[in-house]
Parts: C-alpha cells; structure tokens; sequence
C-alpha cells in the first residue's frame, strides 16, 4: 500500500476516533463519525454516476465526505451543542463547502467564517486563509431535542 493510502486511510480512523464520544462527553448525545471517498463513474448511456465508497483506495485530489451523524438519547432539550471537528493534515476542505461554515486556521484559537480570517503569510504580511488552511471546523446546534438525530458533514480532498 503507497504511503498516500496509509495517510487518508489514518486520517479516517483519526477522524471516527476523536468523532466518537470525546465531544459528547457528560451529555446524552451519540455522535458516529465516518469517512466517504466520492467515486463518479461514467455509466452506459453517457450518464455521470457518483457513489459514496469506503476509503480502501485514495491518491491525491481524491474527493472525501467527512460526516458525524449525532442522536440526542436523553429525555431533555440539549441547548447551544457545539461540535468541533478537525480537519485531518492529509486533506484540504474542498473549496466548494458551504462558505457559511464556522472554521479556524489556527487550530482551533479562533473562529469566524473563512471568508473573514487571516494568516501570516510567509513574508510576515496578513493574507486571507484559504480552504486549505481550515483546521477545524465547528458547528452550534441551537437544540437537539429528545431523540432527534441528524448529521453534519463537509467536503475535502486529498493532498
């Protein structure tokens, strides 16, 4: 297996382990993260089809579905949860997310919409972040009410 399989392959187990629990923790909440590789096939007739695969095979420029589908078990209304992925260092968010997303660039120090931050570029002079900056991204669910599920999800690629 090339060594850019080994990296997206890790990056997706990194990506279920911390998506699993951790940031649910003293909360009924169930999170399951799970990673998709995006396949289109050109099928007879000329049509396009898109598939969502497991990431047994990924080089780079490979599109990915990062997601965690979350359930609130509890008997409660669960106000202001806030989830906060990282972004695995082997992949890059696709510049085709939803520009509305609450990302950081520095990992995780502070937030705002990417259109809105800046880096330090290599010259010392502030440019604006890219989507291959983005760190983590967060999202804030105003309530998740008693067995109510839902997933979120964003798009990236391969370095």
């Amino acid at each position: 297996m090339n060594i850019i399989r080994k990296i997206a392959i890790a990056s997706a187990l990194a990506f279920l382990a911390q998506g699993s629990g951790a940031l649910a923790q003293g909360q009924p909440i169930t999170l399951e993260g799970d990673v998709k590789v995006v396949k289109t096939t050109i099928v007879e007739g000329g049509e396009t089809q898109v598939e969502l695969v497991e990431p047994t095979t990924a080089v780079p420029g490979d599109r990915l579905i990062f997601g965690t589908n979350y359930t609130n078990n509890g008997s409660e209304p669960i106000e202001d949860f806030v989830m906060t992925n990282p972004v695995p260092k082997a992949v890059r968010v696709a510049p085709d997310a939803d520009a509305g997303m609450i990302v950081s660039v520095d990992g995780g120090q502070n937030w705002g919409r990417l259109a809105d931050l800046q880096l330090a570029g290599e010259d010392g002079t502030q440019r604006a972040a890219t989507h291959a900056d983005i760190t983590h991204i967060r999202w804030t669910l105003a309530v998740v009410e008693p067995g109510q599920t839902g997933r979120l999800e964003y798009p990236a690629i391969i370095r």
